[in-house]
């Protein structure tokens, strides 16, 4: 519970700017006077928190591998909550010119830098107190946080929009675009106090206190994860690339696609801002469905065999953008559902797979290494080359869907040439 009820509240900050990027922040701190450009430009900032991830990997890393879970994962929950705050309260474009896009910059890569430390960490709080045989399915709860995050930041900007209609289906209201965005933000003061109460009453896994008292803790644990652990950082960081560009093409370019109008220089489907993210809150829905079900699935038959088969699913659901997102509404329905499934499905089993694949005296930053490299490789730029795919399609979100396939088949390579890791013992 500890684990869940921290990443939920780190990943609602981290779509509380992911919507406010494709919703507020292009015409807030980047009035350009296209829409596209200050689209991309927006969502290089959002990428730039990516660039930031493994900084924070190895910072909390170190420090978690070294003094232990408990401690690092309370730093990580401080940093992101009082950078989202500060977000809430930066003056806008028209108030100070270029000095708003670089503090939104700045606080954008501390979000990054605390969310490098947090999903190992929380991954490893879950899995390393798991009983025997259980710890896919204990590994799935830090997993559920992403989908609860989003839920609750997307409903709060949903009743947010409700509250202070548009007259225009492409832009906020003026009242949401002049105070009310804030809120999203300024909440997230009360939700940072939820999750230290929680966190300052964990205790460290039995795991990693008979590391201590071995003396094994490892003076430097990424020289040591990278002298006798590279490979699995090489596999772990391609094992989860699928997953990270297909998590940010269904939360982040789907609701460009969708809010973008039918006659637009850059057509999409023309959904009111409304409609759509309800549209994508019922599909995440099943993302927390499927990623608590993965979990049991992966204790059964293995995390390796599960992500490959949902991996294949992945590549094919790739070559099905087009039919899907152009056959009416229910059509773009059944897309989001298959979409955020197949994210529950390949995001569940990964609590448990990364930490796995590395011993304990250097999982914390064994695990968070690989996980936010791949942020790079596959989250930092999806959403950019995504809306650069849909503008070279004139619309068609064709490529978009290729471009999916192409990074599941590196990451069904990955998974191929990885070992199963479901009867491995952790206290090794």
């Amino acid at each position: 519970m500890a684990s869940l009820i921290g990443t939920t509240i780190e990943f609602y900050d981290f779509y509380v700017y992911a919507t406010a990027a494709v919703l507020v922040f292009p015409h807030l701190f980047f009035p350009t006077g296209n829409d596209t450009t200050a689209l991309l430009a927006s969502f290089a900032v959002f990428g730039a928190a990516m660039v930031a991830r493994p900084i924070g990997a190895l910072f909390f890393g170190h420090f978690g591998d070294r003094k232990g879970r408990k401690a690092t994962l309370v730093g990580a929950l401080l940093t992101m909550g009082i950078a989202t705050f500060l977000i809430g309260l930066l003056p806008t474009y028209a108030m100070i010119g270029w000095w708003a896009p670089l503090m939104l910059v700045i606080l954008r890569l501390a979000q990054g830098f605390a969310l490098g430390g947090e999903w190992s960490g929380a991954a490893l709080v879950a899995t390393e107190n798991a009983p025997v045989g259980k710890r896919a399915w204990y590994g799935t709860f830090p997993q559920v946080g992403a989908p609860l995050g989003f839920i609750i930041a997307n409903g709060l900007f949903l009743g947010l929009a409700l509250a202070l209609p548009s007259t225009d289906p492409t832009r906020p209201s003026e009242a949401f675009l002049e105070w009310a965005w804030r809120v999203p933000f300024l909440f997230s003061a009360v939700m940072v106090i939820v999750g230290l109460w929680v966190r300052l009453r964990l205790v460290e896994s039995d795991v990693f206190t008979k590391v201590v008292k071995a003396d094994r803790v490892e003076k430097l644990p990424l020289a040591a994860v990278f002298k006798s652990n590279w490979r699995e950082l090489i596999l772990g960081t391609f094992i989860m690339l699928a997953t990270y560009v297909l998590f940010y093409l269904m939360t982040t370019f789907t609701l460009s696609y969708g809010r973008a109008a039918t006659d637009a220089e850059v057509p999409g489907l023309g959904f009111t801002y409304n409609s759509f993210i309800l549209m994508m809150i019922l599909g995440v829905v099943f993302f927390g469905i499927f990623t608590l079900a993965s979990g049991p699935w992966a204790d059964k038959h293995g995390r390796r065999k599960t992500l490959i088969i949902v991996t294949l699913f992945i590549i094919v659901f790739g070559f099905l953008f087009v039919p899907l997102l152009g056959a009416g509404d229910l059509s773009v329905m059944l897309f989001l559902i298959v979409g955020f499934s197949l994210m529950g499905m390949t995001f569940g089993p990964m609590g448990a797979l990364l930490p796995e694949l590395f011993p304990t005296n250097v999982r914390y930053t064994g695990s968070a290494f690989a996980y936010n490299i791949s942020s790079i490789l596959g989250a930092a730029v999806a959403p950019f080359i995504a809306v650069w795919l849909w503008t070279i399609g004139e619309g068609s979100p064709f490529w978009v869907g290729i471009y999916l396939s192409v990074m599941g088949v590196i990451t069904l390579i990955a998974l191929i040439l990885s070992r199963e890791t479901k009867d491995l013992d952790l206290h090794r």
